[in-house]
């Protein structure tokens, strides 16, 4: 593949970048608004976690319909159409009075976003060398934190221009010209896939599920990256706010720099990997070893008193981006034709998760009583952290025995030609 002038790469960059700003930006603002969605509607911790994480459901049913019309269709033209559904779910969140068109609007969000990530990394997959993967993709996921900072103190900011309504319909407008700025500016690549008919693209997610070479490191990807997004997109909020004594300002700040430090991990780790792939360390063991480090962190603030972790946050927001590295690994384990029903069936898994995890850990903080001030208890939140880090702890171990399994198998295999040929 030959090297790609400037302008042409940020053709392709640059729409897709704000495409995914968007996207994170919808994906982690409840963080920042839940006080005000509390009042308008009187909901509690669980319905509020439903609520937050309609957006995973919606945006993860769509994960393998969305990897053959990447394949088929291109990544332009599929995000393009599917932001348009975006902008109307923002609409709906901002003329919402009840929780039930809450749902409605953030349902259509998580929808039309549903291929902010997949259809950026499928264009990168055609356009871009393998080796450059692991960077764009984290120069992509660093617009992505560009977004999630958005969605803290400049959300605050408007806050008070004017109230979360309002927000709303100005996200609405920016993701309708966003839907056009990718229809119109990004290129068009054609691919073989597009003459390949239904029935062959279908069977191709079937070569994907049922991969060992998949199912080694799906769940251990799947469980810290729904960790992540569960926790950062919602309850590190009311545990700034109930559990570390902040007030809503302050909670806001804190969390842009943990968003700042998110931006920073996209883009380091993504060039970590790249530049240890080429000194021999698969992407695959760099990524792992971020995952790992990212369940530390989420021991140590469970662990330590809320007063002495802070600093552990900001730690979480960078190490929590590891996960996002196992995507171009996985990618790379495939043809280039099935790149996107590969990122999409990881992406599936992961936003089930997700949304399992986000209304599973306000279920658990359900359980304990309120505060006398509304808030919500530390054991609670201590709960359900733990219970997310018990699951990214045995998919860890899964993946440590899936790759003694496969690398026993492939020398069975290995052995068993030898034979053959002798």
């Amino acid at each position: 593949m030959s090297k790609l002038s400037t302008s042409l790469s940020l053709r392709i960059f640059l729409p897709f970048a704000v495409g995914y700003f968007l996207s994170y930006l919808f994906r982690v603002v409840n963080a920042v608004i839940s006080t005000d969605l509390v009042a308008d509607t009187g909901i509690g911790p669980s319905a509020l976690g439903l609520l937050t994480a309609i957006y995973f459901i919606t945006f993860a049913s769509f994960q393998l319909p969305l990897g053959i019309l990447l394949d088929r269709f291109g990544p332009r033209k599929t995000e393009s159409v599917l932001l348009l559904f975006a902008a109307i779910g923002a609409f709906l969140f901002a003329q919402a009075e009840s929780l039930m068109t809450l749902v409605i609007g953030r349902a259509f969000i998580g929808f039309g976003v549903s291929a902010c990530l997949m259809a950026a990394f499928k264009a990168y997959a055609l356009w871009f060398s393998s080796e450059r993967w692991p960077l764009i993709n984290g120069l992509q996921m660093a617009a992505g934190g560009m977004g999630a900072l958005a969605a803290t103190s400049p959300v605050e900011y408007l806050l008070g221009i004017t109230d979360w309504r309002g927000l709303f319909l100005l996200l609405a407008a920016l993701t309708f010209v966003v839907s056009l700025l990718v229809f119109f500016v990004v290129p068009e690549h054609r691919t073989k896939n597009a003459e390949q008919s239904l029935k062959k693209q279908v069977s191709g997610i079937k070569t994907v599920f049922t991969s060992m070479k998949f199912w080694r490191a799906a769940p251990v990807t799947t469980m810290s990256q729904a960790s992540f997004l569960a926790i950062q997109g919602l309850w590190v909020g009311p545990w700034l706010r109930d559990v570390a004594g902040y007030d809503r300002a302050q909670s806001a700040d804190l969390m842009f720099w943990i968003a700042l430090c998110m931006v920073a991990g996209f883009m380091l780790l993504g060039g970590l990997a790249e530049r240890l792939s080429r000194k021999g360390i698969p992407v695959m063991t760099t990524a792992v070893s971020g995952m790992g480090l990212f369940m530390v962190v989420q021991f140590l603030i469970v662990l330590l008193p809320a007063s002495s972790v802070i600093p552990l946050w900001f730690l979480f927001g960078f190490s929590g981006t590891s996960g996002i590295i196992a995507y171009a690994a996985l990618s790379q384990d495939f043809p280039v034709e099935l790149s996107g029903r590969v990122t999409t069936a990881v992406n599936l898994l992961v936003f089930v998760a997700a949304f399992a995890g986000q209304w599973a850990i306000g279920a658990v903080i359900e359980q304990w009583p309120l505060l006398e001030d509304g808030g919500y208890g530390e054991a609670g939140f201590k709960a359900g952290f733990i219970m997310m880090l018990i699951f990214q702890l045995l998919s860890l171990g899964w993946f440590f025995v899936a790759t003694k399994l496969s690398r026993r198998l492939e020398t069975t295999e290995h052995k068993s030609v030898e034979l053959n040929e002798d």
